[in-house]
């Protein structure tokens, strides 16, 4: 099998030296290795859904040869993260290896636990041992800047966007093999971390803690206070709703009286042994009648999945309530850990009900492949997960996630002060006016310029920072195409483009709104970029046809 292998993707890549701190395998090992490699690329192919809905089978098969020629060169921590990085150019978040959650690969941790926050890289907790590190800033980890550390980490994450990545980073940030494989540390076996505390900068070494904590699939538990670690939150005040219980209690409830609200943390889509979530959502539906409820917050912030048929009774119990029939009574709030069935949770609130979002965009996003399955290697007996099914909630959404109408960013000072910032921003929300309408008053009042004033003026306000503006603004203008107003429409669907550059719908909008203004050659130059960006789009490719233009 090696040798078939190494036979039919050839020897091209000269093998490097072995790096500082690694160890050269003997060749009984390096043959176990390939033959992890072969099995894995086989078994990954034959059981993923789509292996090549993001990588070329090309791109994906160079990776393979390459890392096939360098493992004679690499020790086994070198080997497992780049078997990492081939897995995550799937490019979806239930497609992995994950040091994370796989005893057998065995990777260490520091003495710390690290958080990206909205102004930067801290130390969240530190093992008592190292106690005076928590709540310090990581400016550099070995040669890098926290930034760059974090970049290359991101190529061994599997992940379905942005904020998926950044949730895993930070475990694997505290891993020394991780760091030295990625060559951001010299050594596997330490790390040097510069980092900021009282307004001063110091160079600290951090060894091995002990073996990395292994995460539960479907609830993100980091948070939960531990007796052997200092937290940099405020231990002296009270902590704030959603890490006030372990977040292993799947689901619970709370009534607030004084603000009329009512709080479900929902951390896991699965039954509990003593209540299933159709019970839990009757339960819910009860307390709703019988109390005077103005809001209703549904926390997914720490919810990963789990079941996702198990949803239905809590979103109709949602959807049925009397008490929340328009915008400002129903509030979800998401983050980075919300995805896989949560994210279907996501999917349906935003379709049947009036949910305000408030946080961080989700982890996952509405289309996505998921329903892992492992595939275990048989010499190193690690685990690679792939997905087996593809998820379609509608097949023109290509959003990367779920933005929140609302952003509420955690900054270390808010969880320094057991301050929770979108939790504040459902005691003190107001609704307005959408976009579209407030584009549509501002043009009657002053004509397209003022509706642009508008766009820009919400979209420079930090809580629509993470606002899903494109689809809104392209309503409006293809409503003022319907009246004929293409002077109006066009200069609208100019600046969509300008702020959504790599959408192809924004330029074939913009090519329409070219063609029915009788600008043609406009109309094909915009249809052109669609279609680069978008082969599949096929209206591009009709109006190009209809224009007799060259494809």
């Amino acid at each position: 099998m090696v040798c078939a292998f190494a036979l039919s993707f050839g020897a091209t890549h000269a093998a490097p030296q072995v790096p500082q701190g690694a160890t050269r395998l003997d060749s009984v090992q390096v043959a176990a290795w390939r033959e992890d490699l072969v099995f894995m690329a086989r078994e990954m192919e034959r059981r993923h859904r789509n292996l090549y809905h993001t990588v070329s089978k090309a791109r994906f098969d160079e990776a393979v040869a390459v890392l096939h020629q360098r493992i004679p060169s690499l020790s086994r921590h070198q080997i497992i993260v780049e078997l990492a990085r081939v897995v995550a150019l799937v490019g979806d978040g239930h497609t992995s290896i994950a040091p994370t959650r796989d005893p057998k690969i065995g990777f260490t941790t520091l003495p710390v636990r690290l958080y990206f926050f909205k102004d930067g890289l801290f130390i969240r907790a530190a093992h008592r041992s190292h106690a005076d590190l928590a709540g310090a800033r990581v400016l550099r980890i070995g040669r890098m800047t926290s930034k760059q550390a974090y970049a290359k980490v991101r190529e061994i994450v599997g992940q379905d966007n942005e904020m998926d990545a950044l949730f895993f980073a930070p475990f694997l940030l505290a891993m020394p093999e991780v760091l030295h494989a990625l060559g951001i540390t010299d050594r596997p076996d330490q790390s040097t971390f510069v980092v900021q505390r009282s307004g001063s900068e110091e160079t600290i070494t951090l060894r091995p803690l002990g073996p990395a904590r292994m995460m539960p699939p479907d609830t993100d538990v980091s948070w939960w206070a531990d007796s052997v670690w200092i937290d940099m939150r405020d231990s002296s005040g009270a902590p704030p709703l959603w890490l006030a219980v372990d977040p292993t209690d799947r689901f619970w409830v709370m009534y607030l009286s004084k603000d009329r609200m009512v709080y479900v943390q929902y951390n896991m889509v699965k039954n509990k042994e003593e209540e299933t979530l159709a019970q839990f959502a009757e339960r819910l539906r009860q307390l709703m009648d019988s109390v005077a409820v103005d809001k209703v917050v549904l926390d997914l912030r720490l919810n990963r999945g789990g079941d996702g048929t198990l949803n239905r009774p809590l979103l109709l119990t949602l959807i049925k309530s009397g008490k929340l029939q328009g915008r400002g009574k129903l509030f979800t709030l998401i983050g980075r850990s919300t995805f896989s069935a949560a994210q279907f949770m996501v999917n349906e609130l935003e379709q049947y009900t009036d949910a305000v979002f408030v946080g961080e965009p989700t982890g996952g996003k509405a289309n996505s492949y998921g329903d892992s399955r492992k595939i275990v290697l048989p010499n190193s007996g690690i685990t690679v997960r792939v997905s087996t099914l593809w998820w379609q909630e509608d097949p023109r959404d290509d959003r990367q996630w779920k933005a929140p109408d609302i952003a509420a960013d955690l900054t270390s000072d808010d969880y320094r002060g057991n301050v929770d910032p979108a939790l504040e921003a459902v005691w003190v929300y107001k609704a307005e006016p959408t976009l579209t309408q407030q584009m549509a008053e501002a043009m009657r009042r002053g004509g397209v310029r003022s509706a642009l004033r508008q766009y820009q003026k919400f979209r420079a306000d930090p809580r629509h920072s993470y606002a899903d503006t494109e689809d809104e603004v392209n309503g409006f203008a293809y409503a003022l195409l319907d009246d004929g107003r293409y002077d109006a429409a066009i200069p609208l669907l100019q600046r969509n483009a300008v702020d959504n550059p790599g959408s192809a719908n924004v330029y074939d909008s913009l090519g329409e709104a070219y063609l029915m203004a009788g600008q043609k050659n406009r109309a094909a130059q915009n249809f052109r970029k669609s279609l680069k960006l978008d082969p599949r789009n096929a209206n591009a490719r009709s109006k190009l046809q209809e224009l007799g233009v060259e494809l």
